[in-house]
């Protein structure tokens, strides 16, 4: 496994990385330069066969094409073997399970990615770390939820739909709670002015 050792911060390169994961209940090496060109989803998550990673995983996986739609892909990471999350996705979602995944799970076994991303505890298991990568490879988003809560699938597609929008309007910038198809602000001084006085 291969990871660059530089500062995690957003607006930064995201450090590369190969690795084991599982997909479509095969083995296969993954790299995240692999994937420059498309926008990267990297979803660290504790430990497989627990309470509320399976909940995350598979509400991702559910919108999936949407996500694939907007040019994305989506890694799922954890500090288990690829064995362990081979079991895992061979376990019914009933039973506390993933099923059928529509995206890979990554095995960080020796730990490397976590630390590299800055999401690993002192007790060796990855907080719910997300990271929004874009097309030519910069981190655009990071969030880092504790372990006892989990994450909001509406808000990563938020977030990732204006990340893209304001890539492709470079004179635009998103307000909050900014929504496709609402208004967004020129980052020009007069120019803004429209905006703020139709609110």
């Amino acid at each position: 496994m291969v990871i660059d050792n530089q500062c995690i911060r957003v607006g930064k390169k995201a450090p590369d990385f190969c690795a084991t994961a599982v997909y479509d209940q095969e083995f296969q090496k993954i790299k995240l330069s692999d994937f420059l060109g498309k926008y990267v989803i990297l979803l660290f998550y504790p430990l497989d066969f627990t309470f509320v990673c399976p909940t995350e995983i598979t509400a991702f996986s559910d919108v999936y094409k949407e996500i694939q739609d907007l040019n994305t892909e989506i890694l799922g990471i954890s500090v288990d073997s690829e064995y362990s999350h081979l079991a895992w996705l061979q376990t019914d979602r009933d039973l506390g399970g993933l099923g059928d995944l529509n995206y890979s799970l990554v095995s960080d076994l020796n730990k490397t990615i976590s630390s590299a991303y800055n999401v690993l505890t002192e007790d060796g298991t990855a907080l719910r770390g997300l990271f929004i990568i874009d097309a030519n490879g910069i981190i655009q988003h990071a969030l880092v939820n504790n372990l006892d809560f989990g994450r909001s699938v509406k808000e990563t597609l938020r977030t990732l739909r204006a990340i893209q929008y304001v890539q492709n309007h470079p004179d635009e910038v998103c307000p909050a709670n900014w929504e496709p198809g609402n208004a967004t602000i020129v980052s020009k001084p007069k120019e803004s002015k429209d905006y703020f006085s139709s609110i």
